[in-house]
């Protein structure tokens, strides 16, 4: 009888969002995302993971070499995460302060960024937060992130027509192709990390 092909692994996504506000397009984006994972896209899992509890970086809370409670809750479902789906607004040409602090608390030794796969999305005025990818894009070099180089996801939250409904929902199908795209591409990208390190 012959051999069952084994089943392609899921790949589990850690989907954080840069944004604490409330009404954030980025979560919507985040949200999206999960959706058209579950609708369309096979083997892959989105998690959004909240990190507004997070407090402000200080090495004064790491005693004995353990964490904050909500820290190393935080720490250990990145660690457990395949790949990383951030999505953030731009601030003053860069990533927020919220998205930084919780970088930065799971690069705290041991890193739990190291070798994973990663994609960005961001929702902003401008250039749609184009500017803030370089620097989260610098930042994933030092914690050995690697990010998917195309497509670029960045969208005009401001440009008419609305790209969301009342309630703050992505409704553009344009828009919601794209985001497909992005994902598609992680995916590819995340078993193609795991193949390598299987050899």
């Amino acid at each position: 009888m012959e051999a069952v092909a084994a089943a392609k692994p899921v790949i589990k996504v850690a989907a954080l969002c840069g944004s604490v506000r409330k009404g954030s397009f980025n979560r919507s984006l985040i949200h999206s995302a999960i959706e058209i994972s579950k609708e369309s896209i096979k083997g892959m899992e989105i998690v959004y993971i909240d990190i507004s509890p997070l407090p402000m970086l200080n090495t004064d809370l790491e005693v004995d070499g353990t964490f904050p409670p909500v820290v190393e809750v935080f720490r250990k479902k990145i660690l457990e995460a395949d790949s990383i789906l951030f999505a953030s607004p731009e601030y003053n040409y860069s990533i927020t302060a919220p998205l930084k602090n919780a970088i930065d608390w799971a690069s705290r030794p041991p890193n739990c960024w190291a070798d994973k796969a990663a994609a960005i999305l961001s929702a902003s005025g401008g250039f749609g937060g184009a500017r803030s990818h370089y620097h989260l894009r610098q930042i994933g070099v030092f914690v050995d992130l690697h990010f998917i180089n195309k497509p670029e996801f960045f969208l005009n939250v401001f440009q008419s027509p609305s790209k969301f409904d009342s309630n703050g929902k992505l409704v553009d199908a344009e828009v919601k192709e794209k985001l497909k795209g992005v994902l598609l591409a992680l995916h590819a990208f995340s078993l193609r990390l795991q193949t390598k390190h299987l050899k």
